[in-house]
């Protein structure tokens, strides 16, 4: 059965993630340029789409839809149930992909490509949106 408080929580936090990285698009140069900034900035990315895969995992467990193969996989499923549509999901799903360079290739990470990905947060904001959905019209 799906936890709607965990999810929702989830989908709360992800909310405010993105109300972060929205505010740090208009970064002042000297503000961007400080090494701590896109630190931060990679880690409120991570910490954004790791509740996305959560959500997913949750989803995918407590509705008997896995086990997925792997994170991306877990957001794949949710758009074959419907949850996302399938073009949302895949999109989703290569953001797990760059959450997995930020977390594992971080010494080589491109800062460009990061600055690059605030200027578009339109995959977590469709996911929040879809998810949010679903879960209200499966209570």
């Amino acid at each position: 059965m799906v936890d709607d408080l965990r999810v929702l929580r989830l989908l709360r936090a992800i909310t405010d993630d993105l109300a972060v990285l929205r505010q740090e698009v208009a970064a002042p140069p000297e503000r961007a340029g400080d090494p701590l900034w896109i630190r931060g900035v990679k880690y409120t990315f991570v910490t954004a789409i790791e509740a996305s895969v959560d959500i997913a995992q949750h989803l995918c467990a407590s509705q008997g839809w896995g086990p997925p193969s792997d994170n991306a996989g877990a957001i794949r499923l949710l758009g074959r149930h419907g949850v996302l549509g399938n073009g949302e999901a895949e999109v989703v799903a290569r953001a797990v992909g760059f959450r997995n360079v930020l977390v594992h290739e971080y010494v080589a990470v491109d800062d460009d490509i990061v600055r690059s990905r605030l200027a578009d947060l339109g995959d977590l904001e469709a996911f929040v949106s879809a998810v949010g959905a679903w879960v209200e019209a499966n209570r």
